[in-house]
């Protein structure tokens, strides 16, 4: 490997190292190799393998355009194939956070993101909505065989998928972020529950009200740590500090989902793809025009987190009267 890369890679795993911990010893125990073998790989004496380089890139969440002589309208992206990946909803929250876990351990991390339709991290305050809505991708966008004529029913959450989505609640609620909605937010999932309904695709016909109560909540969860500025577990007290919360409304559209973090080690961008899979960079000119398009996107949105309380009680009552007038067409179905 080039001495300058292997630098390089060296420099940002030690900005990386957290606590009293050394290079040596990170390199032994990522690596499982000798104590001597990782200080002659940190003095460069020894070359680190493809292999190595691979091992420490992950662990760290590095890059590996960052170490590459990669050209300016290059790109490198990470992401989860569909060909070899297991569905399932441990499986998509342990993605998630490991993410947040990482985040975690960086110093003044910060979150801004746009929205389109779902707030994932906000949904999973609502277990049985979280559920369906990754069955819904599962079934209808992916088609997984599996999925094929099986019926959505009511079931209880794994102990490991609960243990992991409160995890991700908490480690969420506990960064700064700056979120940005739209007027399509949460519609498509109303639309959703209700193309299911018309199609037949509950095993309890009544279910998808249930949904949608759920939904009047969670509409209800957002405006209220709007109004307070500070983000909470639902049911659960809000802090006296920290947790801070800043909503905007874009009142045209959001283009797409876009989730930009930024610390003192490392900034990083995750961008929605096929539907709730998600590409992930480090790339730092990619992500400075992206944060640049972010802050004119901001610029022209309102905030109304504890500010602006018209313009808040508007944008969810509306949300509440359309979750309403769906919740009373399937009650009109269901009683014909």
């Amino acid at each position: 490997m080039p001495t300058d890369i292997q630098t390089t890679l060296l420099q940002i795993i030690k900005e990386r190292i957290v606590g009293s911990d050394t290079i040596g010893n990170v390199l032994a125990d990522v690596l499982h190799i000798s104590s001597d073998a990782a200080y002659r790989r940190n003095r460069n004496e020894t070359p680190f393998t493809i292999h190595e380089v691979q091992k420490l890139c992950k662990h760290f969440n590095i890059s590996f355009d960052a170490l590459t002589d990669v050209r300016e309208n290059q790109v490198l992206f990470e992401y989860s194939p569909l060909y070899n990946y297991d569905f399932s909803l441990e499986n998509y929250l342990e993605g998630m956070l490991n993410a947040l876990r990482n985040l975690g351990k960086c110093t003044n991390p910060k979150i801004t993101l746009t929205t389109n339709n779902i707030a994932i991290l906000q949904l999973l305050n609502f277990p049985h909505l979280t559920r369906f809505r990754l069955y819904f991708w599962a079934k209808t966008h992916l088609q997984i065989e599996e999925y094929k004529n099986a019926l959505f029913e009511e079931q209880k959450l794994t102990d490991n998928a609960y243990s992991m989505g409160y995890e991700i609640l908490q480690r969420y609620v506990k960064i700064p972020s700056v979120e940005c909605y739209d007027p399509e937010f949460l519609r498509g999932l109303i639309r959703q529950i209700q193309y299911y309904s018309n199609a037949h695709l509950f095993k309890d016909p009544a279910y998808p009200l249930q949904l949608l109560d759920e939904m009047k909540l969670l509409g209800g969860h957002i405006k209220e740590q709007a109004t307070l500025g500070k983000k909470f577990i639902y049911r659960q007290q809000p802090p006296a500090g920290g947790n801070e919360y800043e909503l905007y409304i874009n009142s045209t559209i959001n283009a797409d989902n876009t989730f930009y973090y930024s610390s003192k080690e490392q900034d990083g961008l995750y961008l929605a793809h096929n539907h709730l899979n998600y590409l992930h960079t480090t790339n730092p000119t990619y992500i400075s025009e992206s944060k640049s398009i972010l802050d004119k996107q901001l610029a022209n949105s309102s905030i109304i987190s504890k500010v602006n309380e018209s313009q808040r009680n508007a944008f969810f009552h509306q949300l509440e009267k359309h979750i309403d007038q769906a919740r009373m067409r399937i009650q009109l179905e269901l009683e014909a």
